[in-house]
């Protein structure tokens, strides 16, 4: 008896054993594992431990069997973005860092810090990079090397964090990009912190001195990890070699700096799920061009920057936190529910917000209210084909707001103007037989169910909302309200309908007049127009007007 029960003991524990190894395997290709453990394996952002430094570094390439985890008992933490991006079918490879309290720190018992980080195939010189000149380079796994020494300094590292590809930019305050990437995985990159986190000041626009504000909507960049592939290139002879990132980065650089906004939109689809297994990655490029150029930006999302390791709020979280953003993760609205990852979220969605532009030199007034609101992805209702829609308590949030401001706004020398911007377009863009500026391309993929936000925006006096989503349409529709479309600006996204460009919207304010105007500007246009697109005044003294009228 004792015999069988020994037995059986020991094929319990092995098929225990083999199915845990299958789940986690499966786990690690398919995401099948519920939200509380994905929310322990694969939420990449970065730990900050304050006031701790960096005193040893090793890359460990292991089985999918293992963890490649070293003694946390000994200071050791993994960073939790495995270097193949979980692309190897049996093995996968982590940085783990040794950390310590600086005030912990003893140099007399032969402690040692790390003061600079390097990937090179060959060993640096003592004299390069930072710390004392004598003190040799360790060699680490995966050609990294590090410069480690008793004395203390104000520059020692104190976070390491992962990015990806060649084309990978850091963008956080006190953080450094390293060059070259490891000898193994997905090109992975280290970048490294040195000194205490810091926290950016929040950032705020105001009415220029003519009481004049230029927006620049962007929508659909459809960036990845990596650099990405060009899809429906135009005109299709640049198709061969495409990078989609650098060819659409370079493309929104080169608006900026023509148009000098003074804020910008990006509506969602900034990142392009299936082709981002690094969301923070990608995050990162997005947010180069604006924080470079010292441009507040705001952000919402679309149906595709979720499909990743991330949701919607943790998304919102990080780049609420980057420089010169203005996102907010914006309140907590309506029940808990699971996303299609099984990943628990708020059914109200993440980023539904506001910002004030406040009058030129009088922060006290606001000239300008831009709306933000979560247009989430794919209907939850399986009786219902398509796409979500905007939520009852979002709309309510939405009304409160907008009675709470009234009477403030009411206060501005001026006449105060509201707009809004959201991802997936309302059902009302599909009305026909209503004066429209601009081109249907596609019919427009607005949500069948219809939750009334539309004569929400009308009551509240919002003029113009502006959407995404539909990357070939780029009109401007009017019914009591305009309702635009920036069009795709990315060249991750699909193009392809009628020869389509990549453009982005423009909207200039003017607040003496109670005006606004808006255009596009275009990628590459066959005619050699690159100059304002469907020119257009869409609000004078702060009442919509229709085109034969403007």
């Amino acid at each position: 008896m004792a015999r069988r029960i020994v037995r059986t003991c020991v094929k319990v524990t092995f098929l225990s054993g083999i199915l845990i190894a299958f789940l986690y395997f499966l786990d690690s290709r398919f995401r099948v594992l519920p939200n509380k453990v994905h929310s322990g394996i694969h939420y990449l952002l970065p730990e900050h431990h304050t006031g701790s430094i960096i005193t040893d570094l090793e890359y460990l390439q292991c089985t999918r069997l293992s963890s490649c985890t070293m003694d946390t008992g000994e200071g050791w933490s993994r960073i939790g973005k495995d270097v193949f991006l979980g692309s190897g079918w049996v093995q996968h490879g982590f940085i783990n860092v040794r950390r310590k309290k600086q005030a912990e720190f003893l140099p007399t018992s032969g402690e040692k810090v790390v003061v600079d980080i390097r990937i090179s195939r060959k060993k640096p010189d003592p004299s390069e990079g930072a710390g004392e000149k004598d003190v040799k380079w360790e060699s680490r796994a995966g050609g990294i090397w590090i410069k480690r020494q008793s004395k203390m300094i104000d520059s020692a590292i104190t976070a390491v964090d992962i990015l990806f590809g060649p084309d990978a930019v850091e963008v956080r305050e006190g953080w450094q990009l390293k060059e070259g990437s490891l000898s193994a995985g997905e090109s992975p990159r280290l970048t490294v912190r040195r000194g205490e986190a810091i926290i950016p000041k929040k950032a705020s626009v105001q009415m220029d001195k003519n009481h004049m504000l230029k927006i620049i909507q962007v929508s659909d960049l459809h960036l990845s990890t990596g650099v990405g592939e060009c899809r429906d290139a135009e005109p299709p002879e640049t198709a061969k070699g495409c990078e989609a990132d650098p060819r659409t980065l370079q493309f929104i650089r080169k608006i900026l700096d023509d148009e000098k906004p003074d804020i910008a939109v990006l509506s969602g689809d900034q990142i392009n799920g299936d082709t981002a297994p690094d969301i923070q990655t990608a995050l990162f490029k997005f947010a180069e061009p604006f924080i470079s150029r010292k441009i507040p930006f705001a952000t919402i999302l679309g149906n595709h920057d979720d499909e990743g390791s991330m949701t919607r709020k943790q998304i919102m979280e990080l780049t609420a936190s980057l420089p010169y953003s203005l996102s907010e993760l914006g309140p907590e609205l309506g029940p808990i529910t699971t996303d299609k990852k099984g990943r628990e979220v708020h059914e109200g969605g993440a980023g539904n917000y506001l910002v004030e532009v406040k009058a030129h030199n009088r922060p006290e007034h606001s000239a300008v209210t831009l709306y933000f609101l979560d247009t989430h992805a794919y209907s939850p209702d399986k009786s219902v084909i398509g796409y979500d829609w905007i939520k009852p308590y979002q709309i309510d949030w939405f009304k409160n707001e907008a009675i709470r401001l009234k009477d403030a706004h009411n206060k501005y020398s001026f006449i105060h103007l509201n707009m809004a911007f959201i991802h997936i377009p309302l059902p009302e863009y599909r009305l026909e037989g209503v004066p429209m500026v601009g081109e249907k391309m596609e019919p427009p993929t607005a949500p069948v169910h219809n939750s009334g936000f539309k004569d929400a925006l009308v009551n509240a006096g919002v003029m113009a909302v502006s959407a995404g989503h539909d990357h070939a349409n780029d009109y401007c529709l009017l019914d009591q309200i305009w309702m635009c479309y920036a069009g795709g600006s990315g060249f991750g996204g699909y193009g392809g309908y009628k020869k389509y460009n990549r453009r982005v919207r423009l909207f200039e304010v003017n607040g003496d007049a109670g005006q606004i105007k808006t255009w596009k500007r275009v990628e590459n246009s066959p005619d050699g127009k690159y100059g304002r697109l469907d020119e257009q005044v869409i609000v004078r003294g702060a009442k919509v007007v229709s085109p034969s009228s403007a």
